[in-house]
C-alpha cells in the first residue's frame, strides 16, 4: 500500500506542467472525456509496467544505498526538469487535431510514444528500484491518469487562466524536497 500512495503522489506531481497534461487537453477539445481518459489509462499502465519491471531489475542489481542516492539525484534532476518546462509543438497539436483514426486508438498511441523516456517513466523506475513493483505500477498508473484529467477538467473551466508558472514551480518544489529526503535517508 505504501508503494501505491508514495507511486501516486510522486507521478501526480511530476505530470503536472508535462507535455501529457497539454496533450490531454488538446485530445479532451477534439474528442469525448471518456475515450481520451481511457486511452490515457491503456498507454499510461503499459508504459508504467515496462518501467517498474526495469526499475525491478536494477533495484535487484544494485545496492539500496547506491540506489538512494541515485534515485535522490534523480528527483533533483526531474526538478531542473520540471522548471523547465515541456509545451506542446505546433506539429504536435496538428498532429492530435489531424487524426483520423478512432479517439481510443489515437490517444493510445500517441500518450504511450510520448511517455517512453519521459520523466515520469524515469520517475517509475526509479520508485520500482525502492518500492514492490505492483503498488508502484497501480499507484503510477492512477497518479498520471488522474493528474491528467485534472488538467483536461481545469482546462476546460479555466481557459488559458491556468497560472502554468506556478504549478511549474510547484512541482518542482515536490521534487526537490523527495530528492533531498532520498539523499539524506542514504546518506543517514
Amino acid at each position: 500500500m505504501q508503494a501505491f500512495w508514495i507511486s501516486l503522489a510522486v507521478i501526480f506531481v511530476a505530470e503536472l506542467g508535462d507535455k501529457s497534461q497539454l496533450m490531454a487537453m488538446t485530445f479532451a477539445t477534439r474528442f469525448k472525456l471518456l475515450p481520451v481518459l481511457t486511452g490515457i489509462t491503456i498507454a499510461t499502465a503499459v508504459v508504467h509496467l515496462v518501467s517498474v519491471g526495469l526499475g525491478g531489475l536494477i533495484g535487484d542489481a544494485l545496492p539500496t544505498k547506491a540506489i538512494s542516492v541515485v534515485a535522490g539525484l534523480a528527483f533533483l534532476g526531474f526538478a531542473a526538469w520540471t522548471l523547465r518546462g515541456d509545451e506542446l509543438t505546433a506539429d504536435e497539436s496538428g498532429k492530435a487535431a489531424r487524426t483520423r483514426h478512432t479517439a481510443l486508438v489515437a490517444v493510445s498511441v500517441a500518450f504511450f510514444l510520448s511517455e517512453l523516456g519521459d520523466k515520469t517513466m524515469l520517475a517509475t523506475i526509479t520508485l520500482a528500484t525502492q518500492h514492490g513493483w505492483f503498488g508502484t505500477w497501480l499507484g503510477s498508473t492512477v497518479g498520471m491518469v488522474a493528474a491528467d484529467a485534472l488538467a483536461i477538467l481545469v482546462g476546460r473551466a479555466l481557459g488559458k487562466h491556468l497560472p502554468e508558472k506556478w504549478i511549474r514551480y510547484g512541482a518542482a518544489a515536490a521534487f526537490v524536497v523527495f530528492g533531498l529526503i532520498l539523499l539524506v535517508e542514504a546518506l543517514a
